[in-house]
């Protein structure tokens, strides 16, 4: 569930023009203040190599900068392919999610998005269209994923394929306590990718009766759990790992024990299993169809605080002791997402920053604010600073996702070692500060000394 930039083009003495095309971002829209947004939903283009090309015989899709992801899904599955890493919501652009890094579900078996690039074409902020891979002009290619936009625009991608399958099998699970939760968790991240199930996901849903945030919102059936049978020990929230393994239906006769097989080490609670199989198109594009609700309810197009944030495993209890059992109350409104990812499926020289850590945890409070009901939008942000200071105090060593940083040492900060590399590639790729200024990475004062 995961959001891409918009492009900045910074051009002193002119207003921004906004288009339609990011009418989800109206708080972006201060970025491109005395510059201008780059409409990247017309760069249109998409072209599926089945068998490869001649000396890479493994299948790839071509696809513009200002394509969806949604669309890159439905042309691939006509080939029988798919890409390997996804985010949870597809309706985001090529460019933009790899812009920041693409993480979802798949990303402790293949990387993020961003380590399933094969090559792109980039335009500079020196005006240079230049076609880049890990062994042509990588520096430029590396610093781009994941570069928040600072070095280029990218106006199309090589995206390696694998295989696609007709079906899947969903799997949701509760826990009650939080230490056997994560170990479950990292268990299966850690498998062979031959033993290993596809999709990999978890969340915390309030202890209550709630059909939205509360134990309800688990079942695939929108059936009532019987309030018996929730455990009492615990804390005011609930655990849920999310799960699947994908198959085809000529296999049904062994997928059965299959998953029994998968499923029993793992010690969540017995009665509070769900499974549901479903078209593998159909759990991909999954949100599209709470996207469709909400917007039917006028409830789609507002504002959505989301705060997400990389968590080491060596902090990852205390955050739920300082985060999750005191800060989460009963009026929390939006899905709380939490799974771990491999580092080793991270490239080092990528923009993107992450824990140092061999695992690490992705953290997501996906809030909105109501036009005519809950928290106000200030309330929000305000409890997302709450968040922040009480990592920053309790020194857990998160990192944003998305990140938003208002000073030039604020980014310091969150590029850690990653600043020297950084703003040498700003140097170079980008002399004249043209690309997202609005980001405030770069000070006047650094402008003015050109680094």
């Amino acid at each position: 569930m995961n959001r891409s930039w918009p492009y900045y083009w910074h051009k002193p003495g002119h207003i921004p023009q906004v288009h339609s095309g990011f009418t989800t971002f109206h708080a972006e829209k201060r970025k491109a203040l005395r510059g201008v947004v780059i409409e990247m939903s017309t760069l249109k283009g998409i072209k599926v190599a089945p068998n490869g090309e001649p000396g890479f015989r493994h299948p790839f899709v071509d696809a513009a900068g200002g394509e969806l992801w949604i669309d890159i899904l439905k042309a691939t599955l006509r080939e029988g392919l798919a890409p390997r890493s996804w985010t949870d919501y597809l309706y985001l652009s090529i460019g933009g999610t790899l812009s920041n890094a693409g993480v979802g579900g798949q990303s402790f078996l293949f990387g993020p998005e961003i380590s399933n690039v094969l090559q792109l074409d980039v335009v500079t902020g020196t005006s240079q269209l230049v076609k880049c891979s890990p062994t042509k002009k990588s520096d430029l290619f590396h610093g781009v994923l994941g570069g928040l936009g600072q070095f280029g625009i990218i106006t199309s991608a090589r995206i390696i394929l694998e295989p696609a399958h007709e079906k899947v099998r969903w799997i949701r699970a509760m826990y009650t306590d939080f230490a056997t939760f994560t170990r479950d968790q990292e268990m299966l991240v850690t498998q062979a990718p031959e033993s290993a199930f596809d999709y990999i996901e978890g969340f915390v849903v309030l202890k209550n009766k709630d059909s939205s945030h509360g134990w309800n919102s688990v079942p695939f059936d929108a059936k009532k759990i019987d309030p018996s049978i929730i455990p009492e020990e615990g804390g005011s929230v609930l655990y849920c790992i999310e799960l699947v393994k994908k198959f085809s239906p000529n296999h049904m006769d062994t997928l059965n024990k299959t998953v029994e097989r998968m499923v029993a080490p793992l010690s969540f609670i017995p009665t509070l299993i769900f499974t549901i199989d479903v078209p593998y198109e159909k759990f991909l594009n999954r949100l599209h169809e709470v996207e469709i609700s909400l917007d039917s309810q006028g409830l789609w197009n507002v504002p959505h605080p989301w705060l997400n944030l990389f968590v080491p495993r060596s902090s990852i209890g205390l955050f739920d002791a300082l985060i999750f059992k005191q800060m989460i109350k009963d009026d929390f409104s939006g899905p709380i997402l939490i799974y771990p990812l491999n580092r080793n499926w991270w490239d080092s020289r990528s923009s993107a920053v992450i824990p140092d850590e061999s695992i690490f945890y992705l953290v997501g409070f996906l809030r909105i604010s109501l036009p005519s009901s809950g928290a106000l939008l200030g309330n929000l942000i305000a409890d997302n600073d709450k968040i922040m200071q009480v990592c920053h105090s309790a020194k857990l060593g998160c990192k944003k996702y998305l990140p938003e940083y208002e000073d030039t040492e604020s980014w310091k900060l969150h590029f850690g070692k990653k600043w020297g590399s950084f703003t040498r590639r700003k140097q170079k790729y980008d002399p004249d500060f043209i690309l997202a200024p609005g980001q405030n990475i770069f000070s006047k004062s650094t402008e003015s000394r050109s680094l």
